[in-house]
């Protein structure tokens, strides 16, 4: 069974518990305003430019099937002409352009996971499926995580929770900790946020939390998902659904460069990532309400 993947990424420590090793996954149907990944958005391959490496020479052009390249002050991509042969990439001598993305087999991801094993045994750690959103290929990922389990290694599985619970249930069998995102409490705003209402996620949050162990997941974005309404409702659902913890992912503009990159537009605007002292506030919150908080940065 073949899936598409962004990479694998060894020795991650903010996945789970141990050391791990992360498959980020293609394809996720919502569209956070604030992605910081968004070559893992669309489930096919993209290809993505770096103009200050560009030579100019024009090889790409020349190559291109299709006629979608052009070259005047500056190189061009038609991407609705792209037929994503990959020929120019190929001839890019510089490394101006890359492919978002790769055709993986279970096999193929399961030989660079095993070479991790060793520090998976001594630090307590395993395996992370992210994405992306691992559902939309739900079936690659419930094969890979039951091999995973033949295996005798430990799994964790990152997810929205946007899919049919009959999927997320199934996969949940092979999977040790399950890393829950919640973005907004709110529906109206968290639909504006992502372009996706949150009632399924919320029910399935709640089904999975008493299905296996479970973390909240919260990307913390200034104006958006901060004020003291929603944390006091991140709170009570963090009490009522008796997750393990909540982690808290302060915003940062580390991909912005990203969208360029793949000729598309960062949509959420200039605003600056959280400060410390309010960190500090919604931390002491969450430990007031007598709930495992923690800052990933």
């Amino acid at each position: 069974m073949n899936g598409t993947i962004l990479n694998v990424q060894h020795y991650a420590v903010h996945d789970g518990p141990g050391i791990r090793t992360t498959v980020f996954t293609k394809g996720c149907p919502l569209g956070c305003r604030w992605c910081s990944n968004p070559e893992s958005i669309k489930s096919s391959l993209e290809i993505m430019t770096n103009d200050s490496k560009c030579l100019r020479c024009g090889k790409c052009v020349t190559i291109c099937p299709q006629a979608a390249i052009t070259i005047d002050r500056k190189r061009r991509i038609d991407r609705s002409k792209c037929d994503l042969c990959l020929k120019c990439i190929e001839c890019c001598v510089a490394g101006a352009l890359k492919v978002a993305g790769q055709y993986v087999t279970i096999d193929e991801v399961m030989s660079e996971v095993m070479q991790d094993e060793m520090f998976y045994q001594n630090s307590g750690g395993g395996v992370t499926i992210s994405g992306g959103e691992p559902l939309i290929q739900w079936r690659f990922v419930e094969n890979l995580l039951r091999e995973c389990k033949r295996k005798g290694l430990n799994t964790a599985l990152e997810t929205t929770g946007y899919a049919q619970w009959d999927i997320l249930s199934n996969i949940l069998q092979y999977v040790d900790l399950c890393l829950y995102d919640i973005k907004h409490t709110e529906p109206e705003s968290h639909r504006k946020g992502t372009g996706k209402g949150n009632r399924r996620i919320l029910e399935n949050f709640s089904l999975a939390s008493a299905k296996v162990r479970t973390w909240m997941r919260v990307p913390l974005i200034p104006g958006y998902n901060d004020s003291e309404t929603n944390i006091g409702n991140l709170i009570n659902l963090a009490k009522e659904t008796k997750v393990e913890k909540v982690s808290v992912l302060p915003y940062h503009e580390y991909g912005r460069g990203k969208y360029k990159q793949l000729g598309r537009h960062y949509r959420l605007g200039k605003i600056e990532s959280p400060k410390d002292e309010q960190l500090q506030r919604i931390q002491k919150l969450f430990q007031e309400a007598g709930v495992n908080m923690t800052i990933n940065f």
